[in-house]
């Protein structure tokens, strides 16, 4: 694979992807968005639940090896990869990779520097190590499912974005990028233990704070920013649609009332015993217009607030569109790379890599010629 400036930050820098399913995966394609030279080795059948190859984006700007790990020369040649990486990222249970002869010890005994970067849902130890889970049950243990959604009613579960994306890959990545600075200025690698119950729990930093200091009731719909306020919230349209409030500030609620068209709570902002009434007038304003006229009036303002779109309708929205938030490749419509950097851009490169596809590739830019066995 050629690498230029362009490619993002990250060139220069390898990274083996044991592949599977979920965080793992995200993480790998964060850093192959920004320029890291990802090989994706993936096991004979791919993993369960995975969706179409072709539309798996998660796989996109990466290259793809097959290894069967069972077999007698598997781990080898994944073991190969590790001595010319910068980084490995696996998600296995605790022990199935040492178990697989590709554990960190193994691997950095080939590599002294390699990051070793381990995905689990709950850790590599503690009484539930060893445990099956998923997103839900890591955000439900650590009280973040417990703050979303509306009083009498169940939590709502906001996808997997929380859990498996928020507290899982972007705490590995956060994670293996500092590792990779430490071995660069000492030599050493080290093995990074990024656990979805630690990710998510740390992402309520904040809200703990806001408890400990009685400013936050540990119960839903009752707080500043779980819907409990009327001014931070959403609210259903005349066409079913819906408007998301977001107007904390003085002057930014005055604005909003005064473009809503209600009257008469301008004190209420920091009287929650007004609330439920507010609550009512403002409900009753947004029901009777449809979402694109409240956007209308709404436009240009600093009223903090914005119409939900659906997932086919944010690309097309103005700002997003001039920004290039989201990008189309190989006729998939997904999320550009982020963050933006101003000297080494990133971008889309490549589509989904396909299992096996990138073998030759990777075996000649990687100089591991064994990876080619069985192919010839």
């Amino acid at each position: 694979m050629a690498t230029t400036p362009e490619q993002g930050p990250l060139t220069g820098v390898r990274v083996v992807e044991l592949a599977g399913i979920g965080p793992g995966p995200f993480a790998a394609m964060l850093l192959a968005d920004l320029g890291a030279d990802v090989v994706r080795v993936e096991r004979p059948g791919g993993p369960g639940l995975a969706i179409d190859t072709a539309y798996d984006v998660t796989n996109r700007n990466k290259r793809s090896v097959v290894i069967d790990l069972k077999s007698p020369g598997g781990p080898a040649r994944v073991l190969d990869l590790a001595a010319r990486a910068d980084i490995l990222i696996e998600g296995n249970r605790p022990g199935v990779a040492e178990r697989l002869g590709v554990g960190p010890e193994a691997c950095r005994a080939r590599n002294p520097r390699l990051v070793y970067g381990r995905m689990t849902g709950w850790g590599q130890e503690g009484p539930l190590a060893h445990r099956a889970g998923h997103d839900i049950a890591y955000i439900a243990l650590t009280g973040t499912l417990g703050m979303t959604g509306e009083p009498g009613r169940p939590p709502a579960v906001p996808a997997n974005l929380v859990g498996d994306y928020a507290g899982g890959s972007l705490y590995l990545v956060v994670g293996v990028l500092a590792a990779l600075h430490h071995a660069r200025a000492t030599g050493t690698g080290q093995v990074v233990d990024a656990a979805i119950v630690d990710g998510t729990a740390h992402l309520a930093a904040m809200i703990h704070g806001m408890l400990a200091a009685g400013r936050w009731q540990d119960r839903r719909g009752a707080n500043l920013l779980d819907g409990g306020c009327p001014y931070y919230g959403t609210y259903e349209t005349a066409d079913g649609g819906f408007m998301a409030v977001g107007a904390l500030e003085p002057r930014f609620y005055d604005e909003f009332l005064t473009l809503l068209g209600v009257e008469g709570f301008a004190g209420a902002r920091e009287d929650p015993a007004r609330w439920d009434a507010l609550r009512e007038a403002v409900a009753a304003r947004f029901r009777s217009r449809t979402r694109d006229a409240w956007t209308a009036v709404f436009d240009g303002s600093d009223a903090c607030v914005a119409p939900v779109l659906s997932l086919r309708e944010a690309p097309h929205h103005p700002h997003l569109a001039a920004r290039g938030t989201f990008t189309g490749h190989g006729g998939i419509t997904q999320p550009a790379p982020a963050p933006r950097f101003s000297a080494t851009p990133t971008a889309v490169r490549t589509g989904p890599a396909r299992p096996g596809a990138d073998t030759a590739g990777v075996a000649r830019d990687w100089d591991v010629p064994d990876l080619l066995k069985g192919l010839e």
